[in-house]
């Protein structure tokens, strides 16, 4: 297979050997954000591509011999799938690869609430010996995650173990040792009146679309923390602003945004109840090697069907 390879992933030679092997012809670039006529790659001959948002920059419609997709992502939002599903493409996406991280950047920031981090961290900046009374305990706190898919899973194992009762909401509810109970989406409102933690790793659908906004954030406690590790998209940010400024809920932790990066402009910025970062939740040292095994075995179950 001609297996054109982009940049988004940063190759050990290693891999590379063994995608070659496995009797694939690579051709790679480096920048999938330069058009391939620009780079003059002939995308009319590629049968295979490993990338990230490569069909942003490029018509997927000129790819007429495609039949696999590899993301290094694990959302399918960058690219269009109902084309890919009518053209019978084989797709995969980056499973489990980094809900490590994200799990322990979602422990982290609601740590970063409860503990006041930034009282002591402004202190240490003018060596200002100054205790905080009002910090909380993250144990026996009810926590919900909403999509119960790799990043839930990992996200309900790390919260189980400061002793919180952890449940979870799908729509495609199922029976799981990580969660006490998963229910369907059909009752996010009456979960939500209950949580005092709210997790949101649900992908970006048009279901999932603006699916919170005032409505949702008004069934939350106003001590309830929401987390966002999923798609900026899933929350109405406007309404999200409005109730942290009015102190309807506890606080946010947000790692992802409507549109990125923040601009400047946004009050988000300067909310003393909210953590915010850069879409990096992801990171993780382990992630290349974690990526490049997903990339392996998915090529290789690919040429087993092909057979």
């Amino acid at each position: 297979m001609k297996l054109l390879v982009t940049g988004a992933v940063q190759w050990d030679k290693d891999y590379l050997n063994q995608i070659s092997n496995l009797g694939n012809e690579i051709i790679y670039v480096q920048d999938e954000r330069i058009s391939l006529d620009e780079q003059q790659i002939n995308v009319s001959e590629i049968e295979g591509v490993i990338c990230n948002g490569l069909f942003l920059y490029n018509n997927i419609e000129d790819f007429i011999n495609l039949k696999y997709i590899q993301l290094t992502s694990a959302g399918y939002d960058r690219v269009p799938m109902d084309y890919i599903k009518d053209h019978n493409i084989k797709i995969y996406n980056a499973k489990g690869v980094y809900s490590i991280p994200m799990a322990e950047y979602a422990v982290c920031g609601v740590l970063e609430l409860y503990k006041n981090t930034s009282f002591f961290y402004e202190n240490k900046k003018i060596k200002k010996w100054g205790k905080c009374r009002t910090l909380l305990e993250l144990a026996n706190k009810n926590v919900l995650i909403i999509g119960c898919g790799n990043v839930g899973i990992e996200c309900a194992k790390r919260f189980k173990a400061f002793d919180c009762q952890v449940d979870g909401v799908d729509l495609y509810p199922y029976k799981s040792e990580v969660f006490e109970n998963i229910y369907h989406l059909d009752f996010l409102d009456s979960e939500l009146s209950k949580s005092d933690i709210v997790i949101l790793t649900l992908p970006l659908t048009e279901e999932t679309m603006n699916l919170f906004d005032k409505s949702k954030f008004f069934k939350m406690k106003e001590s309830a923390v929401l987390v966002n590790i999923s798609r900026g998209k899933v929350v109405n940010q406007n309404d999200l602003i409005d109730i942290l400024k009015e102190k309807k809920i506890y606080g946010a932790v947000l790692d992802v945004f409507e549109n990125e990066p923040l601009g400047k402009e946004s009050q988000l910025w300067n909310m003393s109840n909210v953590v915010l970062t850069p879409h990096n939740s992801f990171v993780g040292e382990n992630n290349r090697n974690r990526l490049q095994k997903v990339i392996v075995h998915n090529l290789k179950d690919y040429g087993k069907e092909m057979m």
